[in-house]
């Protein structure tokens, strides 16, 4: 079995608030180990049901916060920025799952520092279905035939994991209280959930299909002010929906998608004022 690991920070056990995670703050350090120790943990446990290679992709920020020195050695590791297909870089049909750690909720829902990509995006669509980062990143899975078999995160991650795929082994290692507070298990703890959840959604990979993406899908990003959606708009193919901060583009494939939204993103974030 071919395994692909994409790894966030904001739904790492134990992490309650930006300080946390963001690379100039107090706390960053201490999760930069907690995080590669949590890859660990779903790397070990996957390596005891007989996956013979294993790729972890650095997916939060800048991408280059997993510690490799620490890391497992049977694992790779794909880090840095920039990344051409970002949280979901390197994935391809060869791959027979992939499993998301650390993984947050989306845009405008309740869950610990939930978001989608960035602070100026309010919501995001594929088709008119609204999703976070988890959903584009399954879509592009589905693409290439691959199941998305466990997340792991806080328990609103959990909740929107098992509302997007249907039988995916769904871990919530921390419980929200607000969006910088939560109720978590030790690192400890997690772990041996988290080794009993690995195992069993390994085990049963073949209960989960992946999600298929629609073709031709239309992206649509709703930005906080109208400044952002401006620079979403500079690139080319996009149309701001008249009396909104919605951008649309109409992508040829779900991988024109996610560019798109990377590239509408990486513009939106030239606002200089909110």
């Amino acid at each position: 079995m071919k395994l692909y690991v994409s790894v966030d920070m904001e739904g790492i056990t134990g992490l309650p608030d930006e300080t946390f995670v963001a690379s100039s703050m107090h706390n960053y350090e201490r999760s930069r180990k907690m995080m590669t120790e949590e890859a660990n943990v779903v790397i070990r446990a996957a390596l005891a049901q007989g996956c013979l290679e294993i790729i972890v992709n650095d997916s939060h920020s800048k991408m280059n916060n997993l510690l490799i020195e620490d890391l497992h050695e049977d694992a790779q590791l794909i880090t840095g920025d920039v990344k051409p297909f970002s949280m979901m870089h390197g994935l391809d049909a060869s791959y027979d799952a992939a499993i998301f750690v650390g993984y947050h909720a989306r845009a405008g829902t309740f869950g610990v520092m939930s978001h989608t990509m960035i602070h100026a995006v309010r919501t995001m669509y594929i088709n008119d279905h609204e999703i976070g980062e988890m959903g584009l990143n399954a879509y592009l899975a589905g693409f290439y035939g691959v199941p998305i078999i466990a997340v792991a995160g806080d328990d609103q991650a959990a909740k929107e994991a098992s509302e997007l795929i249907p039988n995916v082994t769904a871990i919530a290692v921390k419980e929200t209280i607000s969006r910088s507070s939560v109720k978590s298990l030790t690192p400890k703890k997690s772990a041996q959930l988290l080794t009993q959840k690995i195992t069993e959604a390994v085990r049963n990979r073949h209960l989960v299909l992946p999600l298929v993406p629609p073709d031709e899908p239309v992206l649509r990003i709703e930005f906080a002010n109208f400044g952002q959606a401006e620079w979403a708009n500079l690139m080319p193919g996009t149309k701001i929906e008249p009396g909104t901060t919605v951008v649309r583009f109409h992508a040829k494939d779900i991988l024109e998608a996610y560019q798109a939204m990377l590239v509408m993103t990486e513009l939106a974030m030239m606002t200089k004022f909110s």
